[in-house]
């Protein structure tokens, strides 16, 4: 049980006690008036209101609120004015709402907005403002409750005899959606839009197959809320899984072996539970985690997969290098797990990838409690392009980038210094050797053939390194989490046959189905996928940064030839 001693650990009981009282009221309204569909859509509807906040720079939880705002009066306004339950309406409502959010992330701000945190949550990185607002949420829960539960009791147990006595319940619905709505907020930076019925819902459809009295259900509930929610918090630290996921599986757990039980009481329960079990049996499950390194030497924490080779390279013997991103990984959709912050928080060096890459890692730290040396690599490069974070594209830069390395180690473990020297200046030899080649290969390739399409924005410092023209990318953004349209698709045909572009080059963690489809749009072949913002992993041919930079230069020779020409570098 030491995991509670954990400083950020213990922030995540202090969300989940916030939230327990809220989410455990609210739920059994919720499953009463049978709002479980709104409940789910509320929250992932907020998605524009994070877009507008990411975009114009005021509080995430503000924009999310005011988005969840206005759904929620839409559907009350809608469900008032039909005559019908919420169900409807709230589709209605969430297609508008998710389809606004996309069109602003994609045509107006250029940004994915937060889209990962926003689905999925980080119970690990919550501070004292999502506190005191999950503090609110239940707050004005239990005065909604006190106030208006007999009019939302009336309307779902009868809602025509309400009427007939002149209960009118239109009013208070809205007011029962909107406390909905901010509690569904609230259990965003924790839990995440997708699995926000874990606490909204399915504790109290839980709760309800044993008992029958409305008090006993909400206590019953509350006390269920918090109970898995803490429970899932410690496993996750112990399996090292995301907290969100752990606390949904966990509460799934729980209302089957509950039902389950029900099962059990009933003639001919236990047969048909043992067939059940029979089937599940059939069934596994497993768990992954993250972090490498040597038994002894300075304990270093790099954000990106490209850092940690960096690090590991020059570091040798004299370094602990624990990587957060896994290969293959996009650095956007990075959801941090226990043993992450864990690493952050014993680590001496935390390396950041920096330029707007890795954001995430002030956040990560903070929520550690540690007191690590944080160093940000990129503004340290030489060869930069504004609102470009991919610098490890130009070799030059990474070369670069051993030094800043070197130095945070060094002064990190003053007795290492000369080792971590040596290791530094062999290093960046190495990566100037695949720096003549690659650019000899490129020089023998006729300008009117270096022409670039990739996926998305990430190779202009490796194009303006070897003269390669960049014609345009599938996705129009330095960010994979952008939507193209049809219109952006549509002029990039056209300039693909244009400029007599002969590949579209995939990425490795990318899905290449765009990619594909506008390369069979426009006749030209695809080309080999890229290593562009992860490294791949140990079995690949790119698990280094320069394994990496060797094999893309392969690949865009010979697509950018047609297949004419090779490119003879390795990678080591």
């Amino acid at each position: 049980m030491d995991v509670f001693d954990l400083p950020f650990v213990q922030r995540g009981l202090w969300e989940l006690l916030a939230l327990a009282l809220g989410a455990g009221l609210l739920g059994t309204w919720i499953v009463l008036r049978g709002l479980s569909f709104y409940a789910h859509a509320v929250g992932t509807a907020a998605f524009p209101g994070l877009v507008l906040a990411d975009g114009l720079g005021f509080a995430g939880a503000l924009g999310a609120f005011g988005a969840a705002a206005v759904v929620a009066a839409a559907v009350a306004w809608l469900a008032r004015r039909d005559g019908q339950d919420a169900a409807t309406p709230t589709a209605m409502v969430l297609v508008g709402a998710l389809a606004g959010g996309v069109l602003l992330a994609s045509d107006v701000f250029d940004s994915g907005a937060r889209v990962d945190s926003m689905l999925f949550g980080s119970l690990l990185a919550v501070d004292g403002s999502d506190i005191a607002l999950a503090a609110a949420a239940s707050a004005a829960a239990v005065a909604g409750t006190l106030v208006l539960g007999p009019r939302w009791l009336a309307a779902g147990f009868d809602p025509a005899t309400a009427r007939a006595q002149g209960l009118r319940a239109g009013r208070a619905d809205a007011v029962l959606l909107g406390l909905v709505a901010l509690v569904a907020v609230a259990s965003l930076e924790a839990i995440g839009a997708l699995l926000t019925t874990a606490l909204l819902v399915v504790p109290a459809a839980t709760t309800r197959l044993v008992v029958r009295r409305l008090a006993t259900w909400q206590a019953a509930t509350v006390a269920l809320v918090l109970a898995e929610g803490v429970a899932g918090l410690w496993l996750s630290v112990e399996l090292n899984a995301p907290p969100g996921a752990t606390i949904a599986v966990l509460a799934g757990g729980v209302f089957a072996a509950v039902a389950g039980g029900r099962v059990l009481l009933r003639p001919g329960g236990p047969r048909r539970a043992a067939a059940a079990l029979a089937g599940l049996a059939a069934l596994g499950a497993a768990g992954c985690g993250g972090g490498d390194g040597g038994d002894g030497g300075v304990r270093v924490v790099a954000s990106t997969t490209h850092l940690a080779d960096i690090a590991r390279q020059v570091g040798g013997a004299d370094a602990r290098v624990t990587g957060l991103l896994t290969p293959s990984s996009d650095p956007h959709d990075y959801e941090p797990r226990p043993d992450d912050v864990r690493a952050v928080a014993e680590a001496d060096v935390v390396l950041v990838s920096g330029l707007g890459l890795d954001e995430w890692v002030d956040e990560l730290v903070e929520s550690s409690g540690g007191q690590p040396r944080v160093v940000e690599v990129g503004p340290a490069v030489p060869h930069r392009a504004p609102d470009d974070p991919h610098w490890w594209q130009d070799p030059r830069n990474v070369a670069a980038a051993a030094q800043v390395v070197r130095g945070a180690l060094a002064e990190a473990a003053p007795g290492a210094a000369a080792r971590l020297q040596r290791r530094a200046t062999a290093y960046a030899a190495r990566v100037t050797r695949l720096d003549r080649t690659v650019l000899a290969c490129m020089r023998r390739l006729p300008a009117a053939q270096r022409k670039l399409v990739t996926d998305h924005d990430a190779f202009g410092l490796l194009a303006a390194r070897y003269d390669i023209d960049v014609v345009g990318t599938v996705v129009a953004s330095r960010t994979t989490q952008a939507q193209p349209s049809a219109g952006d698709l549509a002029r990039l045909a056209r300039t693909i046959r244009a400029q007599g572009v002969r590949a579209i080059f995939p990425e490795t963690q990318l899905e290449p189905r765009l990619a594909r489809a506008l390369a069979r749009r426009t006749g030209v072949r695809v080309g080999g996928a890229l290593y562009s913002d992860a490294l791949g992993t140990p079995s690949s041919g790119g698990a280094t940064v320069l394994a990496a930079a060797a094999h893309n230069a392969r690949e865009l020779v010979r697509g950018l030839s047609g297949g004419t020409r090779r490119c003879e570098v390795r990678g080591r």
